[in-house]
């Protein structure tokens, strides 16, 4: 089955379903620490959004938002326990990682809890560098943040 890559912004119900998914998800994962990430994961306004479907069916989705002038922020990645082991949060990384160079920027950060496994493995298999954590989670132990250069 071929990936279908969707481009699209925060209002498809596709991807508010997903990052629902995620959210929930997340709420077991972090535990106490839910309420602290959970303030900076809205999804309103996100003009950067992408989907992922296999034979119509919503399988993963990624953003980029605006950091600075020269970086986009990845935000709420998510490919649901069924479809995980099969490269599609590769695939959605690669197409935002395409994304942002159309855009211009030439880097792309990123942060994740150290308590997600398999969230690390993926950028780190994907050439992202762990790098010193950026704002406003400079001060956050159980966070971990990344970057990869992009060449335009």
């Amino acid at each position: 089955m071929k990936l279908r890559i969707e481009r699209t912004n925060s209002t498809n119900p596709d991807f508010k379903k997903l990052v629902n998914e995620l959210d929930t998800e997340l709420k077991i994962i972090d535990g106490d620490d839910h309420a602290f990430y959970d303030q900076f994961n809205g999804i309103e306004n996100l003009r950067y959004v992408i989907v992922g479907y296999l034979d119509n069916i919503p399988v993963g989705c990624g953003a980029i938002k605006q950091y600075d002038n020269t970086s986009v922020e990845v935000k709420r990645m998510f490919v649901p326990k069924e479809f995980r082991g099969k490269g599609i949060a590769t695939q959605l990384l690669t197409e935002l990682e395409i994304w942002a160079k159309e855009l211009k920027f030439s880097k792309i950060i990123l942060e994740t809890g150290l308590k997600q496994k398999n969230a690390v493995a993926l950028y780190k298999k994907n050439d992202y560098a762990n790098i010193p954590n950026y704002s406003p989670y400079e001060n956050t132990k159980t966070s971990v943040c990344f970057q990869k250069i992009l060449i335009l």
